[in-house]
């Protein structure tokens, strides 16, 4: 019953119906609430009512705890839910008349329960406040930089734990300093060392601006920020570096544009790794933009600076370059907060910036745009190809959507073992609905951008869309990066 133009409620009839194994619903225009007798299926294993106009509380019992065979994608006033969907909570409903008869034994055994609670919390708080306040004796803090009371690396640990910096451990280099590989003689584990460049006050400055950022987050698809270190090194010089965890994988750049080396499985990424790794850069720049405490601007999303761990998932690095608002803000606003000077990357800065506007979501949507565009064509926005008006935007838009294999990265195909006419037509599908979505974020009038809330779902979609889609042609698919977590576990 997908795409039949389908209006009104869901039929609460539908609960009665006790053999129903499937139910599709998906890209209609029914509305109002889900009903919650269809929790009580116990038969429903699949059910998709993605892309209507349903609102209120999605239920959490029976087919609606299995988030995998359900979809919800594209109501954007559905809310509550299993954690997974990443779905807004739902707003507090007034008591009902009910609840409001209470008996007056009952209000007083509430009150005294009340208390009883309260008295135990502020108990329970002032013990927890006189454990913090205690020194930590361990020489790194396992702790996240959020926790305010990390403790400080010494600069000798640093030195030694490099091999005094040795080339040898150097993972990469650009204008903000340096990141080596190092080694705790206290820790059993590996570690990234930042090393920032102090000759300019500029990168004095996005030490400050990084620290400030990483106090801030925590979230499974951003760098973890272990500890930090200010002080001087051995010629007396200022020395400031930041301590993060370890990513085995390097870096995305080094994936979609391997150096002297021949293509192959082992140093290219499958489309299944790209979709997985496209929704946790989503997923971290809607845990930026709608759920920190006060809203973060990355400013500075390109591939070098997504990492990836040793089963390929993600993490978005480097705040060097990251605005943090006063106070969060409605995403559908779009305002925009006073900034000096150019932030971003050549190519994937939003072109607003370059005419003097000032640091704002959409400009982060529009390098995430880019970013996803490059992910799937192998094609980078600096390449000497894209000269004058023709841009990677505009490459891929003119190519939509008969050109869609053409310009797609060809060592996709190096990962896929059949080639029969089914497989490439649910490829060209997957496709063409990213580039959709990357030009969507990469169109030049800001307001004109898709909102990250709405991104967030629509790349979760396609990518649960493909690998379904694969599975149940039968096809013998490459290992996605979910997979291979599973395996490294």
């Amino acid at each position: 019953m997908t795409m039949n133009k389908f209006s009104g409620n869901i039929p609460v009839a539908l609960g009665s119906i006790g053999n129903l194994q499937e139910l599709y619903l998906a890209h209609n225009k029914l509305s109002g609430s889900i009903p919650a007798v269809l929790q009580n299926l116990t038969l429903l294993t699949k059910l998709n009512l993605s892309f209507n106009n349903l609102q209120g509380d999605v239920p959490k019992e029976g087919i609606f705890r299995n988030v995998t065979q359900l979809a919800v994608a594209g109501n954007v006033n559905l809310c509550g839910g299993a954690p997974q969907l990443h779905l807004g909570p739902c707003p507090t409903s007034h008591l009902s008349k009910k609840n409001k008869k209470m008996s007056k034994p009952l209000i007083i055994s509430l009150t005294a329960a009340g208390a009883i609670l309260f008295s135990l919390s502020v108990i329970l708080v002032v013990w927890i406040l006189c454990k913090k306040l205690k020194p930590n004796q361990k020489t790194l803090t396992q702790n996240s930089i959020a926790d305010k009371h990390y403790k400080r690396i010494s600069y000798d640990a640093l030195f030694r734990g490099t091999n005094e910096f040795s080339e040898v451990n150097l993972l990469g280099r650009g204008s903000y300093g340096a990141v080596y590989k190092c080694v705790l003689d206290t820790e059993d584990r590996t570690f990234a060392v930042k090393v920032f460049n102090l000759g300019q006050s500029r990168y004095s400055k996005s030490f400050e601006v990084e620290c400030e950022a990483m106090r801030r987050i925590r979230h499974r698809c951003l760098i973890k920020i272990i500890t930090s270190c200010s002080s001087v090194n051995h010629q007396g010089q200022e020395f400031k570096a930041l301590v993060f965890e370890f990513m085995p994988s390097g870096n995305l750049d080094a994936w979609l544009h391997p150096k002297s080396q021949e293509p192959t499985t082992d140093n290219t990424l499958s489309l299944a790794q790209r979709l997985d790794i496209a929704v946790d850069i989503v997923d971290a720049v809607e845990y930026l933009h709608n759920y920190c405490q006060a809203c973060v601007i990355h400013c500075d999303l390109k591939p070098s600076n997504i990492l990836l761990a040793e089963d390929m998932s993600a993490r978005v690095g480097d705040f060097g370059m990251s605005k943090i608002l006063q106070e969060n803000i409605s995403e559908g606003t779009q305002t925009s907060y006073s900034s000096t000077g150019i932030r971003g990357s050549i190519g994937y800065v939003a072109p607003e910036y370059g005419e003097g506007s000032a640091v704002s979501m959409a400009g982060d949507i529009y390098s995430l745009g880019i970013l996803l565009l490059e992910m799937f064509t192998g094609r980078s926005p600096m390449e000497g190809t894209f000269r004058d008006s023709l841009g990677l935007h505009s490459f891929v838009e003119d190519a939509l959507p008969s050109r869609t294999l053409e310009i797609a990265d060809p060592t996709i195909w190096l990962h896929s073992k059949q080639h029969d006419n089914i497989i490439n037509i649910r490829i060209q599908e997957c496709l063409v609905l990213v580039f959709k979505l990357g030009l969507s974020c990469s169109k030049a009038g800001p307001r004109n951008r898709a909102l990250t809330r709405d991104i967030a779902a629509q790349m979760h979609a396609i990518r649960n869309a493909y690998l379904k889609s694969m599975g149940e042609h039968g096809a013998e698919r490459e290992a996605s990066t979910q997979e291979i977590k599973h395996n490294v576990e």
